[in-house]
């Protein structure tokens, strides 16, 4: 698919973003497939190689990253890498669809780089610090420390969003959903759906 577009959701932890590209792929006429990432952790429970991520050992992760297999990859923790497979963006623009990611900001900024006249990126941002941070402890699945960490990486994050084409603020879900909705059927030219 010669035309297959990329649109990047990026945001700091708990501001909605995989909420909005899961309510996004949710709509056929958008022709979205979503970017699985490849990692070097190891699988948590419940989570499924090929479908969560594509589970790589550190070895073959690092092989991929000296044979330019990735579009974009990142060392989040010492030996704990992320990346994009070009060959998943690939897989995605043969099926006929574009590529949706829901992707940290340097990842997401990587991409509109590499592709910036088919990239649309569109930053997610909370209403405020404090929301987020109730929004974090809200999901009961990190111990405050973890959460005290996600906060500060989220405001060096909000200071990325005037790099982003669009920024869309989840104070309200519903509007955000919207928002978001109108701006990647316009951007992929999507027939809406009759009513």
């Amino acid at each position: 698919m010669d035309e297959g577009k990329l649109i990047v959701f990026s945001a700091p932890s708990g501001s909605g973003k995989t909420t909005i590209v899961r309510h996004l792929l949710r709509n056929p006429e958008l022709k979205l497939d979503f970017s699985i990432s490849a990692t070097s952790r190891s699988p948590r429970e419940n989570e499924v190689d090929g479908k969560d991520y594509y589970f790589l050992s550190l070895s073959d992760f690092k092989q991929k990253i000296k044979n330019d297999e990735f579009l974009e990859w990142e060392e989040v923790y010492r030996d704990n890498f992320y990346g994009t497979l070009k060959s998943e963006v690939e897989r995605i623009w043969k099926e006929g669809k574009h590529v949706i990611f829901d992707i940290d900001v340097v990842g997401g900024l990587d991409i509109k780089n590499i592709y910036p006249e088919r990239t649309l990126a569109v930053f997610v941002k909370p209403p405020s610090i404090e929301e987020l941070k109730i929004r974090l402890k809200k999901r009961k699945t990190e111990t405050d420390d973890k959460i005290n960490m996600r906060v500060a990486k989220a405001s060096i994050e909000l200071a990325t969003a005037p790099q982003f084409d669009f920024i869309i603020e989840n104070k309200h879900l519903g509007t955000a959903l919207k928002e978001a909705y109108n701006l990647v059927s316009e951007y992929v030219g999507a027939e809406k759906p009759s009513e």
